[in-house]
């Protein structure tokens, strides 16, 4: 049978730090070969000292070892020179019919006269002689028999060279594979202290050791050699280690050097033990190891691995494979080479030098074979896919948790004693006072005569013509407003691109450009609502007649944020007969995403994020091969932080870690789930900004409690349940005493319910207003202690924007 086709990599480095093909055969059967550092029991990782950091580059073939024939040709014991079955039939011998012939003399005599009636017959043999007879059918068959007879010799002669070349290739593929073992062996005999070199191979499941012992190893315990039948993550808090079982039962738990070397080998080893014809070339290497046959089978057949669920053949298994290994050989060198793209160049000499003792792949290309460019380019296409896979739900995570963090920070304010009565305000041409989105805009730009003439764009560039003329007033406005109430931080401009108006007003407005307002915009941020009722009265008694709306209605408790749970309130004005816009944001909102707030709402908005709760359901409906291939790239984001270093304040880390949690649990990698969330969890609660009460810190307790269920720790996850309804519990708490400051609740007579059903409803629309009133009071108390100026003489709080008096009026 013809061998099959391989495209892996080897760490022998391209021109561009790529690795070439390469192809080998094997008597075993189609596999990987993938040779580590792990870490010695007996040492720590890394070395106090970094002795060992990057002391050696070490090999991880991913070559795949091809099938030289199927199994029964590959089966050589059972070959026996049988000399007589192979000898060429001897031509068949016709037994000829011998047919006697006799020769007669037939004598008549006659008598009685004339007449002659009485007559008489005599026959005598004259001569006889025997003749062979020839049956044509019978030489027909004899003739088909013998040719026949032939035809499988001629065939077992054919086994038979086929076999003897077999068996002579497969002589020359074991004695390749023992000295190539024996040269690694040499290769890694002198390895820093602490680190062991294995080499997996998934075409009979074997893990072997290469290096020496180091001198504090423990020699007794140490693994030598093992046939593998389950591997699983261990769970160490470096999330580098798989706990690995034998044939014979035996478990061993190796630790890597690199975090991504666990994951790379973890992922082989489990899609292995979904190959059945791997399975048979383990059988082998059990019986050679001298392990119960029937102990072997047991183990085996229970702990086959996730990835033989999948309803794939042979040949779909080892293509998976091939390609899985190959990108995560491409994703090693990139990282290596510190040529990640889209970081930053100073970073690179800091990542080249920090990817640690992790496999590199080398080439293992037969004589006259050269480098294949077209699998290079394949490869490198695949990774760009599955990078902007791995960036877009990144981002629906980081979209997700910061409108998470908007949500609780708009809690919170909520508790402002001066939120009742912002709540209770009425905006000016605000059409989301009306209950309902999506109404007419009130506010338009000036429909000028002009216009009736003019195509959108010219409309667009005289409106922003006007923008222009008006910048200067709307600069001295902010100014003044800044002045008095010190704001947290103001910004003017840039006026609106012609492009970026036609593309607002053609999504937004059904292509009306008179109802965009924003093309000279400014935007303020002040402290507390404290702040922002004092804005607003200011601007009323400082500018009022300009002010064509005040828009507050995302700030009130029963309407809908903006998508991805912003919240801000927008003053429209008109200077010099242009509608301009002032953002006028709270800090605590501010904060979340900073000037990076547009570009949140924007991507909210296009990805419509709002629909979902949890990011991990962006992964839904990704098969197995793209899960693996997507944990690669995520380890290509963190390889400069492994989880052991990681600290509370590396925001960018704790959020690709967060990202890969998903990709985990949606893997059944459940064990690293949890490790990755309880290391989450402890850098959240270290956090001064967060703490254990966080939403974000509850979010992570929610998945960790998941994770626990699966893996079947009930009483863990009990635990961790009881802790989240304690916090739960103390946020409702928090909530209700905040609605107690100034009153009781009234209690309400089961009686008095009967006798006036709408007695209750009456209650609650005054309490409201007792809620409104007394939060008033506060706002009252706040504006004397901080906001006195307020009730000085409006000359004196008059702000010049170079207006005329019919303008503006302070």
């Amino acid at each position: 049978m013809a061998a099959a086709e391989t495209a892996p990599t080897g760490a022998a480095t391209h021109e561009n730090g790529i690795a070439p093909t390469a192809t080998t055969t094997s008597p075993q059967g189609p596999g990987t070969i993938l040779v580590a550092a792990f870490v010695d029991p007996a040492y720590s990782w890394p070395p106090e000292d970094g002795q060992g950091k990057n002391a050696i580059e070490l090999q991880a073939s991913t070559a795949l070892l091809l099938s030289a024939s199927d199994t029964k040709g590959n089966d050589i014991e059972s070959d026996d020179d049988d000399a007589d079955s192979l000898a060429t039939p001897p031509q068949p011998k016709l037994k000829a019919r011998t047919k006697v012939i006799s020769k007669t003399e037939i004598v008549e005599t006659s008598r009685c006269g004339f007449f002659r009636c009485c007559k008489n017959t005599e026959e005598h043999v004259v001569d006889t002689f025997e003749k062979e007879e020839i049956d044509q059918e019978e030489i027909a068959r004899l003739k088909a028999e013998w040719e026949e007879q032939r035809g499988i010799v001629r065939e077992k002669r054919k086994e038979r060279e086929a076999l003897k070349k077999e068996r002579h290739k497969a002589r020359l593929e074991a004695i390749k594979k023992r000295q190539e073992i024996d040269r690694e062996k040499e290769r890694y005999s002198h390895v820093p202290e602490g680190i062991l070199i294995y080499r997996l191979d998934t075409s009979d499941r074997t893990v072997t050791l290469l290096s020496s012992p180091s001198s504090n190893t423990d020699v007794i315990a140490l693994m030598r050699h093992m046939v593998v039948s389950k591997a699983e993550p261990s769970n160490d808090s470096s999330r580098r280690g798989i706990v690995i079982t034998s044939v014979d039962g035996a478990e061993y738990t190796i630790m890597a050097c690199e975090q991504r070397t666990a994951i790379a080998w973890l992922e082989a080893m489990n899609m292995m033990f979904g190959n059945k014809n791997r399975k048979k070339n383990s059988d082998k290497a059990a019986r050679a190891a001298g392990v119960d046959k029937q102990k072997a089978k047991e183990l085996s057949r229970s702990k086959s691995g996730v990835w033989a669920k999948e309803k794939l053949n042979d040949k779909e298994r080892d293509h998976i494979e091939e390609q899985y290994v190959a990108l995560a050989a491409y994703s090693n060198n990139l990282i290596r080479a510190g040529a990640i793209p889209g970081q930053e160049s100073e970073d690179k000499k800091k990542r080249a030098d920090s990817s640690g003792v992790y496999y590199s792949v080398t080439t293992q290309v037969e004589e006259g074979d050269d480098y294949d460019e077209e699998t290079l380019e394949s490869i490198a296409k695949r990774r760009a896919v599955v990078r902007d896979s791995w960036d877009f739900y990144r981002m629906i995570c980081s979209l997700l948790r910061d409108r998470r963090k908007y949500d609780e920070v708009f809690r919170r304010m909520q508790l402002d004693p001066v939120y009742p009565y912002l709540n209770s305000m009425t905006g000016l041409n605000d059409p989301g006072d009306s209950g309902y989105e999506n109404t007419e805009k009130e506010v338009m730009q000036k429909d000028l005569e002009e216009y009736m003439d003019m195509t959108p764009s010219q409309v667009t560039k005289d409106l922003v013509r006007r923008a222009e003329e008006a910048l200067p007033s709307l600069v001295e406005i902010c100014k003044a407003l800044a002045g008095s109430l010190g704001m947290e931080e103001v910004g003017v401009g840039p006026i609106k691109e012609v492009s970026a108006a036609l593309r607002k007003a053609e999504k937004k407005y059904e292509g009306d450009i008179l109802k965009v307002t924003d093309y000279c915009r400014a935007l303020l941020v002040v402290k507390d609502f404290p702040t922002l009722l004092a804005l607003l009265e200011l601007a009323r008694d400082s500018f009022g007649p300009l002010i064509r709306r005040v828009k507050l209605s995302t700030l009130k408790d029963d309407h809908t944020p903006l998508p991805g749970g912003y919240r801000d309130c927008k003053i429209n004005l008109e200077l010099k007969d242009h509608i301009c816009e002032i953002q006028v944001h709270i800090w605590p909102m501010w904060v979340v995403c900073g000037v990076d707030g547009f570009r949140h709402y924007r991507h909210c908005l296009e990805y419509s994020t709002d629909t979902f709760g949890d990011p991990y359901d962006a992964l839904a409906g990704l098969d197995r091969k793209t899960m693996a291939e997507l944990i690669v790239v995520a380890e290509e984001a963190v390889a400069d932080m492994p989880l052991e270093s990681l600290e509370w304040y590396h925001e960018k880390f704790i959020l690709d870690y967060f990202a890969e949690v998903g990709l985990f649990l949606k893997h059944d990698l459940l064990v690293w789930a949890e490790v990755t969330l309880r290391s989450l969890i402890k850098l959240r609660c270290e956090s001064p900004d967060i703490g254990p009460d966080h939403h974000e810190t509850l979010q992570l307790q929610k998945y960790l409690e998941k994770a626990l269920r699966k893996l079947g720790k009930e009483a863990e996850a009990d635990e961790v349940a009881t802790r989240i309804n304690e916090i739960e519990r103390l946020k409702q708490n928090e909530e209700d005493e905040a609605e107690k400051t100034l009153w009781e609740y009234l209690v309400v007579d089961p009686i008095d319910m009967l006798m006036d059903p709408n007695k209750k409803e009456r209650e609650e629309e005054e309490k409201l207003k007792k809620e409104v009133k007394a939060s008033k009071k506060a706002w009252r108390k706040i504006r004397d202690s901080r906001f006195k100026f307020l009730d000085t003489d409006l000359e004196h709080a008059s702000m010049s924007t170079g207006q005329t008096s019919s303008e503006h009026k302070f």
